[in-house]
């Protein structure tokens, strides 16, 4: 009984001297030496993929990024290397080869051109009119005073170009595009052509642009000495062609020159075409400046005169004094009746009922 005793009253001293801590732990089965051993082993464990958080963890041991302002984040990114082919296919702000806006990527070959490229392009040199020959032939020319002839059409012009340029209710369709023509042909059309040209490209605001329309015999580029080449009917046949590859500036400084062209059996069905009439607007109208003259065919002889006076602001009828009969005058106005505007120009005439005499005023002397 003794030993028993000592033994009940040893266990009962054990429990007064722990403290509340060990009591309430050997009450629960726990220790909280146990539960420190149990965490010190729960490093090795596996993430539990059943859990609510199951990146809790793994945020535990991942490194702060840092937010907004944080240096260490500023830091990190400065530190990440830049791809140096990242940008290499844009356009550098200051590097003088990169392409404008309204440019196109040049190869090594040059096919493709910018806009400045075109600009640049080499104009056609000018051919030279010959016009020691032209003043030998009786034609008027830039440099030469002032005479009978060179009064003449300086009196034919102005009302011409009065006509051309009109502003207002008075001004007509294609005004500024003159066609010239005659009843027949040796009635002087061409030479009056010529010499109306060379009159006009003389004013100081107006241009000439003098267009050989008589495709069957072309003649005005072969006394103006000027080598021809493609022409109006050559744009015409072909769509691909352009009105400005066919011209040719010559050294009179007004004066620009767009040859009839290659011959074609369709001469008269092409200059009907809608893209004729097309091409009509568009030299009547590109330049506000220029006067376009025409030379065409005889009426009575070929029916290209008629067709083309229905693209015409004003037309020029050349007479033969004494040569071309009323009945045929009456019969070619008739045929190019679609022109209002018809001027009558008596040429040759070998008597003048006035007494003017252009020319001597100036102490030159008639011609």
């Amino acid at each position: 009984m003794d030993i028993i005793e000592r033994s009940a009253k040893d266990e009962e001293k054990k429990k007064k001297a722990s403290s509340l801590v060990e009591r309430a732990a050997s009450l629960d089965g726990k220790s909280p030496f146990a539960s420190k051993k149990q965490s010190g082993d729960a490093k090795t464990e596996k993430r539990d993929p059943s859990s609510m958080n199951p990146g809790d963890q793994e945020s535990q041991s991942r490194p702060f990024a840092g937010g907004i302002g944080d240096s260490s984040a500023r830091k990190n990114r400065e530190a990440k290397p830049k791809d140096e082919n990242a940008d290499a296919d844009l356009p550098q702000k200051d590097d003088p080869t990169t392409l404008a806006i309204g440019k196109s990527h040049i190869d090594s070959g040059g096919a493709d051109k910018t806009p400045v490229e075109i600009k640049k392009a080499k104009k056609k040199p000018e051919q030279e009119v010959d016009l020691v020959s032209l003043r030998e032939a009786g034609y008027i020319t830039p440099d030469m005073p002032p005479n009978l002839m060179s009064e003449e059409f300086r009196i034919i012009k102005r009302s011409i170009l009065l006509n051309a340029f009109s502003k207002g209710m008075q001004k007509s369709k294609n005004s500024n595009v003159i066609l010239v023509t005659s009843s027949n042909p040796a009635e002087g059309k061409t030479f009056c052509t010529i010499n109306l040209a060379l009159s006009i490209a003389t004013e100081q605001d107006t241009t000439v642009l003098l267009v050989d329309a008589d495709f069957s015999k072309p003649e005005v580029l072969n006394r103006l000495g000027v080598a021809g080449g493609r022409g109006l009917m050559d744009v015409v046949a072909d769509g691909e062609l352009d009105v400005s590859d066919c011209l040719i500036r010559t050294n009179i400084p007004n004066l620009v020159l767009l040859p009839a062209g290659r011959q074609h059996n369709l001469t008269t069905e092409l200059l009907a075409s809608e893209r004729m009439e097309a091409i009509v607007d568009e030299i009547a109208t590109r330049y506000p400046d220029r006067l376009v003259i025409f030379d065409s065919p005889p009426v009575l002889a070929s029916s290209a005169a008629s067709v083309l006076a229905l693209y015409m602001g004003q037309v020029v009828f050349v007479i033969k004094a004494e040569e071309t009969s009323e009945p045929q005058i009456k019969e070619s106005l008739n045929m190019i009746s679609a022109c209002e505007n018809i001027n009558l120009l008596l040429n040759q005439t070998k008597f003048s009922g006035s007494n003017k005499r252009f020319a001597t005023y100036y102490g030159y002397g008639g011609r």
